[in-house]
């Protein structure tokens, strides 16, 4: 009998060894994929729909920068990631990247796509390496109630447009703002009212040849189609009342004045249209870029984000078979919507139909006629499109004068001065996000409190960009290193706020909000502490300690914070304003996290070493 026992003992822990190493094996055989974000915006609903439709991967999100030089950077790092998605794109601006990405040209998700939008990215050898994700829609946004109260029409062309200008500027109210500050509106205002032209034979066939440049041959503007812009551009300024005022307008004034019934007209989105009619309930549609009769209408277009995949993932069979699952998913109906639920994008895909929300109401027509424009964006066409704008608005020079400037500085020579090297970093850290946090988002925080003289700093939201590579760092690159948008505050807080002020960042709240998902995970310098976590991405903070002791509820410590707060606090997003007695602690300075790092680490210091932060129990 005690044979028998012993027999029976050992057979189990046999049993239960072997499925010991089998959950081991499955949880090391699970597949990783490292996806960075354009913005903020794909946190809201998408990256956690992934998460929760494909939880057999391991997903680290992570948000990058919205250029091309980044991922440039990060390339000749070796360390690209998976999946890319950014905003402003070109061809040649993406041709730095061409040989590290992989050909999706005949994947299931390129399938879906109308061909005209993929030939927009297709190489000159027949290779698509960038997907565009539904199209978000720029034109004019028209306050209705205001064309209402004063009887005037809406514009159904160009000539009617200025002189709908005209009558609300002698009535004393803004007839067209455009938020010039911002190089995309440059840009855009410049290329939208000059769209006809754009789309010429002449104008696509500049184009063509423009984006399909290479480093040593550098295309100008070409003489017959981009002269005819400028002077229509010049018009453009004089018929739009714009005033040499009018080069530092911005956003945050431009929209408030509008929604107050100050302005009539603004240069906007169609998710901006959508957002303003959803949450505020006002009266407002967009209009199109006015050609000179109502059939040479256009709206401007640009797609939400481009994605591409790493050559190297193609490399693992299983690992590649999951993105191109991923990829699907994203360019269904169902992960386009999650994108935008106002309703205020188009699809570029065969397969979903979003229906037209109420911000296309009055440009049904420019869409069902594909009079859809999509924007010339690279990343000289942003800054040299603002320069010359902002001149051409202050009243500089002209229309002639602001064409040979453009073509100046478009056809110029590249600086070949090294930029400053402000460190040069001895250790790498790794950005993966592990059972007591991550070792690079660590070293950054605990460079920050050092640097700040504080007792405590608390990184939230997202808050580096990639590794910590070890090499030289120009003060480019520590920009790029830590996420975008982040200010630095700083308050005094007692122990017992400081615990409130943690609960308030990882607790799941009465309504349901809850700021964090695992690569959310508030990053601390000079506090420790724990967390339990549901399975379902949810945490509860159960203790909090200094230098491994309790806090003292009564000591006053010195708080330095890194992030970007209305990620968390707006309603847009997470929905989770922080205490108001706690927020009435904190002062904004005028640091931004990576000024902070370039003053910390000039004249060759290194990051500090990481720490253990964060522990997380699972449930």
């Amino acid at each position: 009998m005690k044979n028998r026992l012993i027999a029976f003992v050992i057979a189990l822990a046999v049993l239960f060894g072997a499925a010991g190493c089998t959950a081991q094996e499955q949880k090391q055989n699970r597949i990783s994929i490292t996806m960075y974000l354009w913005d903020r915006n794909m946190s809201k609903a998408l990256t956690p729909w992934l998460a929760q439709t494909f939880p057999e991967i391991d997903f680290t999100f992570v948000m990058g920068y919205n250029t091309m030089d980044f991922y440039a950077d990060l390339n000749e790092r070796g360390a690209l990631p998976d999946i890319i998605t950014c905003r402003r794109f070109s061809l040649n601006d993406a041709a730095k990247l061409s040989d590290q990405l992989m050909d999706l040209s005949q994947t299931e998700a390129a399938g879906t796509f109308y061909d005209r939008y993929l030939d927009n990215n297709r190489e000159p050898g027949g290779a698509v390496r960038w997907l565009p994700m539904c199209a978000e829609v720029d034109g004019y946004i028209a306050n209705l109630d205001l064309f209402e109260q004063y009887r005037i029409p809406l514009p159904t062309n160009y000539a009617e447009f200025t002189d709908v200008c005209r009558r609300f500027e002698e009535l004393g109210i803004n007839g067209y703002v455009n938020d010039y500050d911002k190089d995309y509106s440059c840009m855009e205002a410049l290329q939208g009212c000059a769209i006809p032209e754009l789309t010429t034979m002449e104008g696509t066939l500049w184009r063509m040849k423009y984006e399909s440049e290479t480093p040593d041959a550098p295309v100008g503007l070409d003489k017959q189609v981009w002269p005819r812009v400028f002077e229509k551009f010049q018009e453009y300024l004089r018929d739009t009342w714009t005033e040499p005022a009018d080069a530092d307008m911005d956003y945050d004034v431009m929209m408030p004045e509008f929604m107050d019934g100050k302005t009539a007209i603004i240069r906007g989105t169609a998710t901006d249209c959508g957002t303003l009619i959803q949450d505020t309930g006002m009266n407002c549609a967009m209009l199109p870029y006015f050609g000179q009769t109502a059939e040479d209408n256009w709206l401007l277009t640009y797609p939400h984000c481009q994605v591409a995949v790493n050559r190297e993932v193609g490399q693992n069979p299983e690992k590649n078979a999951a993105v191109q699952q991923v990829l699907s998913a994203m360019f269904s109906e169902e992960g386009q919507r999650l994108l935008e639920p106002t309703y205020a994008m188009l699809s570029y895909n065969k397969n979903v139909q979003i229906e037209l929300g109420d911000a296309f109401s009055l440009v049904k027509d420019c869409i069902h006629r594909n009079h859809l424009y999509i924007r010339l964006a690279s990343t000289e066409i942003f800054s040299i499109s603002k320069d010359v704008v902002l001149k051409m608005v202050r009243g500089e020079y002209g229309a002639e004068e602001a064409y040979k400037d453009f073509n100046d500085q478009l056809t110029a020579a590249e600086d070949a001065t090294a930029p400053e090297v402000i460190t040069k970093q001895k250790t790498a850290y790794d950005l993966a996000m592990g059972e007591h946090g991550s070792p690079a988002a660590s070293a950054v925080m605990n460079t920050v409190r050092e640097q700040w003289g504080a007792d405590v700093a608390i990184g939230y939201s997202s808050v580096i960009a990639a590794p910590i590579f070890a090499g030289d760092y120009t003060a480019q690159q520590l920009h790029w290193l830590t996420a975008n948008r982040q200010r630095v505050r700083q308050g005094w807080f007692t122990g017992a706020e400081l615990e409130r002020l943690m609960q308030w960042l990882v607790n799941e709240k009465e309504d349901g909000s809850n700021p964090i998902r695992g690569h959310l995970m508030p990053v601390t310098s000079g506090l420790e502490y724990t967390v339990a976590a549901d399975g379902t991405g949810s945490y509860t903070l159960t203790r909090i300690t200094r230098n491994g002791r309790a806090l003292d509820e009564n000591a006053v410590y010195s708080v330095v914070m890194l992030g970007d707060l209305s990620f968390i606090e707006s309603s847009y997003y997470c929905n989770c304003p922080m205490p108001q007695d706690l927020a009435d602690k904190l002062e904004t300075t005028d640091m931004a996290g990576y000024q902070v790092l370039v003053s910390g680490l000039e004249g060759g210091k290194q990051l500090k070493r990481p720490t253990d932060y964060v522990t997380i129990r699972r449930r």
